[in-house]
C-alpha cells in the first residue's frame, strides 16, 4: 500500500498572495483552499453553498473569507469577484473548482441533465476565468487552475455528458493559456481520478444501481482500476494545485494535469 501522507512542501514565494476558490466548501475545493492557506495564501472560499463556504473559511483561518457564488451566472460571477477584490486586497490566484455531475447510460440524458453539467462544470470555468483573466491581465500578473477530471482524458460510461463537460474545460484552458501566456499569464488544469469525496460516494450508489451491484463493489472497482492501489485523496490533488500556483511551475501552462493514481498516464 502506497502511503497517503508526505511532508508538505514549501513555497515561500506564495505567502501573502491572494486566492480564489471555488467549489471550497467541501471536497477537492476545500482541500485546495486549505492547502493554499498552509502556505500563506490569504483564500476567498467561493461556494454556492454560503454555509459550507463559511465553514471551510472558519477552519482554514489565515484571514480566509467565504464568498457566496453561483458560478452559472455572469453577474453573479461579477459580483462574486469584486467582494474577493474587496475583502482581500485583490486576487493573484483563481481556482476554478466548482463542478458537478449526475450519472445515465448515454441514450437516456435528458436535456436538463446535459445543460446542468454543463453549466456549472464548463459554464462556470469559462465566466470564472474570463472575469478574474480580465483583471490579471490589467495588474501584469495572475495564475488559473482548473479542475478537470480524468473523465476529461477518456471518456467514462454512464458519464457521457460529465466526460464532454470537462473534455471542454481541458480544449478551454489550452487555448485560454496560448492567448494569455504574452501577458504573463498562466492557466492549466488538473485532471483527478477516483476522489474520496461527497460526490464519488453519490456516484457509487448511482453506478451500483445502474449496473445491478452494490456500492462496495464499485468502490473495489476504482481501487483495482488504480495502479498505486488506493482511492484519491483531495489532498493528493491539492498538493498539485499548490504546485501549479507557485514558481516551481513558471514554465508550466496550457497542461492538463492527471493526479489519477496511474489509471490514465496520457
Amino acid at each position: 500500500m502506497i502511503p497517503t501522507t508526505a511532508p508538505t512542501p514549501s513555497y515561500p514565494e506564495l505567502s501573502g498572495r491572494k486566492a480564489f476558490v471555488t467549489g471550497g466548501g467541501a471536497g477537492i475545493g476545500r482541500a485546495i483552499a486549505a492547502a493554499l492557506a498552509r502556505q500563506g495564501v490569504r483564500v476567498a472560499v467561493g461556494d454556492i453553498n454560503r454555509g459550507a463556504a463559511q465553514e471551510t473559511a472558519a477552519a482554514i483561518g489565515g484571514g480566509a473569507v467565504a464568498i457566496q457564488i453561483d458560478v452559472r451566472q455572469r453577474d453573479a460571477v461579477s459580483m462574486a469577484f469584486e467582494q474577493v477584490l474587496g475583502a482581500l486586497g485583490g486576487c493573484d490566484l483563481l481556482v476554478a473548482n466548482a463542478g458537478v455531475s449526475t450519472m445515465a447510460p448515454a441514450l437516456d440524458i435528458t436535456d436538463e441533465e446535459w445543460n446542468f453539467n454543463f453549466d456549472v462544470n464548463t459554464r462556470g470555468v469559462f465566466l470564472t476565468n474570463q472575469i478574474a483573466a480580465r483583471h490579471f491581465v490589467a495588474q501584469g500578473k495572475g495564475c488559473i487552475v482548473n479542475t478537470a477530471s480524468l473523465a476529461a482524458k477518456v471518456g467514462a460510461p454512464l458519464l457521457a455528458h460529465y466526460s464532454a463537460s470537462k473534455f471542454a474545460v481541458v480544449g478551454w484552458t489550452q487555448a485560454l493559456a496560448r492567448e494569455l501566456a504574452a501577458k504573463g499569464i498562466r492557466a492549466n488544469c488538473v485532471c483527478p481520478g477516483f476522489v474520496a469525496t461527497g460526490m464519488q460516494s453519490r456516484e457509487a450508489q448511482w453506478e451500483a444501481t445502474l449496473r445491478g451491484v452494490t456500492p462496495e463493489q464499485v468502490v473495489a472497482d476504482y481501487i483495482n482500476q488504480t495502479p498505486l492501489g488506493r482511492l484519491e485523496t483531495p489532498e493528493d490533488v491539492a498538493d498539485v494545485v499548490v504546485f501549479l500556483c507557485s514558481e516551481q511551475a513558471r514554465f508550466m501552462t496550457g497542461q492538463a494535469i492527471n493526479v489519477t493514481g496511474g489509471v490514465y498516464t496520457t
